[in-house]
């Protein structure tokens, strides 16, 4: 039966890989109008959807999760990733990782059930994990351009541009990861979208909070007016000098955030290889009792995470 799942995960594990090869091979102006397509009429998007047509499968589960909030939730982290994944293709990202790491540690652990309950544990998390990583690179990243994107706004105005010149300039002067934001922010508006609704849009697939001072004084400016250009160069005098803190308690607090995560991960990585090596011996530990392994395993996995959490605490400075 186990045999029978690795072989099942890995046809599905090749039919994906075919398939991401296939969309990342997708022109850039594609990828934008798929994420664009919900704002626009089925005979406008017909031929890109046509193109970069998916699998049925994933369709179908896309179009009865998405409707839910856990769904909802699951589509923005990925957009604020940047990963071009419908949320049914990423459940069956999550499958066959789990799948696939189960399996192989079902192979190199003596083909136990118990070895392929954690090889699929940890394959689950994977994916989640993965995602949430490119969220704080890309946020991090955007949170440095944005005041050498507010300095290029500024000149814009101040050179006579309209607020939706200079975004576009934004968008072709810049680099990625703002100024594909901001081209959509500019390809939104061009379509019909009003400015405040495509800067809200904007503010949810990016929340950092620098972003929310720029957003709210673009539209408070075309509320009651005033000097947008010099309202943006002293919020960019702002920004540079939060990046350039955030910079320095970052360098400061990484001694902290390494440890608390190599401490946290230490014993969960040292009990898979132990039982990988010597699962009768790591199964002594059952030897005083159900209860008493239960209560014990609880124990320390809150003495780990408590652990982890106080020293990331420590290390987030608000700035």
């Amino acid at each position: 039966m186990a045999t029978l799942i690795i072989i099942i995960g890995g046809v599905i594990l090749i039919v994906l890989l075919i398939v991401g090869i296939i969309v990342s091979s997708s022109s850039e102006r594609t990828l934008v109008e798929q994420r664009l397509g919900q704002y626009l009429g089925e005979e406008t998007v017909s031929s890109v959807d046509r193109e970069a047509q998916r699998s049925a499968i994933t369709d179908w589960v896309s179009k009865r999760v998405e409707k839910t909030s856990y769904g909802d939730r699951i589509s923005r982290d990925l957009a604020r990733a940047d990963l071009k994944f419908k949320v049914g293709e990423y459940f069956a990202l999550i499958f066959i990782s789990t799948v696939v790491a189960g399996g192989f540690l079902w192979l190199i652990g003596g083909r136990n059930i118990i070895s392929f309950i954690i090889g699929a544990v940890i394959g689950f998390f994977i994916p989640g994990f993965y995602v949430r990583q490119q969220q704080v690179k890309r946020l991090n990243k955007f949170n440095d351009q944005l005041s050498d994107m507010l300095n290029l706004m500024v000149n814009g105005l101040r050179a006579g541009y309209s607020t939706m010149q200079a975004l576009e300039a934004v968008s072709k002067e810049l680099p990625s990861p703002i100024s594909d934001e901001f081209r959509r922010v500019v390809q939104e508006m061009q379509i019909g979208i009003p400015m405040e609704t495509a800067l809200a849009n904007l503010l949810r697939r990016i929340p950092s909070d620098d972003l929310d001072f720029v957003v709210t004084a673009i539209n408070v400016q075309r509320e009651v007016g005033g000097n947008l250009s010099e309202i943006l160069d002293t919020i960019s005098f702002t920004i540079r000098e939060r990046v350039k803190i955030k910079g320095e308690i970052r360098v400061m607090t990484a001694q902290v955030r390494t440890s608390g995560s190599i401490l946290a991960l230490i014993p969960i990585a040292l009990t898979v290889m132990l039982w990988l090596i010597n699962p009768k011996y790591l199964m002594s530990f059952m030897d005083a009792g159900l209860p008493c392994a239960i209560g014990a395993g609880i124990l320390v996995v809150f003495l780990i995470g408590s652990g982890y959490f106080v020293m990331m605490k420590i290390a987030d400075i608000e700035v």
